[in-house]
């Protein structure tokens, strides 16, 4: 696939009026024998995840666990990759999230898959690439979470976690974790603030901290600078990365992304590793709860000499949450 092919595929995805005008009032692009096998799987697996997560929340916390919102989900995605000079590549993933609300008042029972502990470079997130040939599958973890203040508008919202990470032998870990959103001024900008210290057994410790200023431009776009520091003792080197977005909704079940990245490492003498461009489109394809992200993206990264280098990206999600309204 040469470069001028590939760029017309992504802008034909991303960018084709028919995609974005058609069926604006329908809540599915799938055929009607398609939607009809998938909506009684996901009302089987969704009640299942529902069940099983206020069960457990009623067990650690109270009766209310019954009636209360409950956030649990899990998400099943297949998403294929194409790099340029490296071919394609495809992967299969599970993630999966408990929520116990009612033990909000005491120690927080937290069972997870996907920690952001396992997900890498801060290059390979910030291409939103799930890299599965890199990545630790054995990466769940369960543990008890300490909360403190929960309105990050008025001060500090800090989380204190300790557990294990399923895999033999256990791998214990602790975690601090401090988030705060101040409004700057009178105006409409908005910064945040999500910083996280961790400790796991096999891997050391980690810190990463994301700043994030945007603010709305209007009712469709939103305008967002994210820095981000990240520090891992088994690469034992300093990771920052710069991003000025743009998000666009373009309608009710569509809406795109674009970004401009820069990607460097070390503090005392800071290098670029990779430039990059991305626009994500994302598609709400079927009631709220199957998702399409098309993300081409175009890299000038420091190994092939700054030379620009395409990539591709099809993922395919589909999400089985408690509390799940259906789109009629």
């Amino acid at each position: 696939m040469n470069r001028s092919i590939l760029g017309v595929l992504c802008a034909g995805l991303c960018c084709s009026p028919a995609l974005q005008a058609a069926d604006r009032q329908s809540v599915s692009d799938l055929p009607e024998w398609l939607g009809a096998r998938i909506d009684p799987v996901h009302a089987s697996l969704t009640g299942w995840v529902d069940d099983a997560s206020r069960s457990i929340d009623g067990f650690f916390g109270t009766n209310d666990s019954l009636t209360v919102e409950n956030r649990s989900y899990l998400r099943v995605s297949e998403e294929m990759e194409w790099l340029e000079s490296e071919g394609f590549s495809h992967d299969f993933n599970l993630r999966f999230r408990l929520d116990v609300p009612t033990t909000r008042e005491r120690l927080r029972l937290i069972i997870e898959s996907d920690p952001e502990e396992a997900q890498g470079t801060l290059s390979e997130q910030g291409a939103n690439r799930l890299r599965g040939d890199l990545r630790d599958r054995r990466s769940s973890v369960m543990g008890l979470e300490q909360r403190g203040r929960t309105d990050k508008r008025s001060g500090w919202e800090n989380r204190f976690t300790g557990g294990v990470k399923f895999r033999l032998p256990l791998d214990p870990f602790l975690r601090f974790t401090s988030e705060r959103l101040w409004s700057l001024g009178e105006g409409p900008w908005e910064l945040s603030s999500y910083n996280r210290l961790s400790w796991f057994d096999s891997d050391g410790y980690s810190a990463r901290s994301r700043w994030d200023i945007g603010r709305p431009l209007d009712d469709v776009h939103h305008l967002r600078f994210v820095t981000q520091f990240q520090w891992q003792e088994e690469l034992d080197k300093l990771e920052m990365s710069q991003s000025a977005e743009i998000n666009r909704i373009i309608d009710s079940r569509s809406a795109i992304r674009y970004a401009a990245v820069a990607v460097a490492q070390s503090l005392s003498s800071p290098r670029v590793e990779d430039y990059y461009l991305q626009a994500l489109y994302r598609r709400d394809i079927h009631r709220g709860f199957v998702f399409a992200d098309v993300v081409p993206e175009l890299h000038f990264p420091r190994e092939a000499n700054f030379d620009p280098r395409w990539a591709l990206t099809l993922r395919l999600e589909m999400y089985f949450r408690g509390d799940f309204v259906w789109q009629n």
